[in-house]
């Protein structure tokens, strides 16, 4: 019976075809992991890039400073979109981009945060999916082309994950506004108040779209709820408080919540 086996086992051929499908098979499923973990860890780039990015704009104290620190932070940006995005783009050429969504999508959604705190900071606008697609839309020599052709690639950015990252972005403006009431700015907190409302409109008249989306939704009302404390306080107590002092009021009730929000999202 053993001889029988054995002889059964020296009999298989390993050139036939269904040994040759699945040593393509084998091959394919290590390409895919191998592209999967390629895109994670660009992914992790782009999101430390793009912390840096906010925090230096967070640093913008005052107006003297405005215009020379948005010159920084958007240089930084065009940095990571040619230096990581661009590396994302062809890693994803004749894939299916929501095959690996996954990958990268906690980056692109800090990506999208920083990109939108740009905006805000630097016309009060709220960047658009499209001006956000085009940035990450790249131009790029046809492989094995003699006279220079050049082809389009580009990171998909579904709708679902710039929303996500737009709604990251309450958390930054609400920061923002606390921070500049020690900078002597006291019409700040009134201003991004105001666009906050704006936004959680928005969002709420999307309904639940999935439990990641309600998660968020719920922080901004947290973050506009912060805001409007500190509009409150500003308004009846702004004239009892030195103006140095308002920075440090403020922030004893949402630093640590901050930071909470942060560890969720990383």
């Amino acid at each position: 019976m053993k001889d029988s086996q054995q002889q059964s086992t020296d009999d298989v051929d390993e050139q036939s075809d269904i040994n040759r499908c699945f040593q393509k098979y084998q091959k394919e499923l290590d390409c895919r992991h191998d592209k999967h973990e390629r895109l994670v860890k660009l992914s992790r780039d782009v999101t430390i890039e793009s912390k840096r990015v906010i925090f230096l704009m967070q640093r913008n104290s005052g107006p003297n400073k405005c215009d020379e620190v948005l010159e920084q932070a958007w240089q930084k940006i065009k940095d990571i979109q040619q230096q990581k995005f661009l590396p994302i783009a062809k890693e994803l050429q004749g894939e299916d981009p929501y095959q690996f969504l996954r990958a990268y999508t906690a980056g692109l959604q800090e990506y999208i945060e920083a990109i939108s705190f740009y905006h805000y900071l630097k016309s009060k606008t709220l960047v658009t999916l499209e001006q956000v697609q085009s940035d990450l839309t790249y131009r790029v020599p046809s492989e094995g082309s003699d006279d220079l052709q050049e082809k389009t690639i580009s990171v998909r950015v579904p709708p679902s994950e710039y929303m996500l990252g737009l709604a990251d972005l309450t958390g930054e403006l609400m920061r923002f506004a606390i921070n500049s009431v020690g900078s002597g700015n006291l019409y700040c907190p009134n201003e991004v108040c105001a666009y906050l409302r704006r936004m959680l409109g928005g969002f709420e008249s999307l309904g639940q779209v999935s439990r990641e989306m309600g998660r968020k939704v719920s922080t901004l009302r947290q973050s506009l709820q912060k805001v409007e404390s500190a509009c409150y306080a500003l308004q009846i107590r702004g004239s009892e408080i030195p103006t140095h002092m308002l920075k440090d009021v403020f922030r004893s009730g949402t630093d640590s919540s901050y930071m909470e929000e942060r560890d969720m999202d990383d």
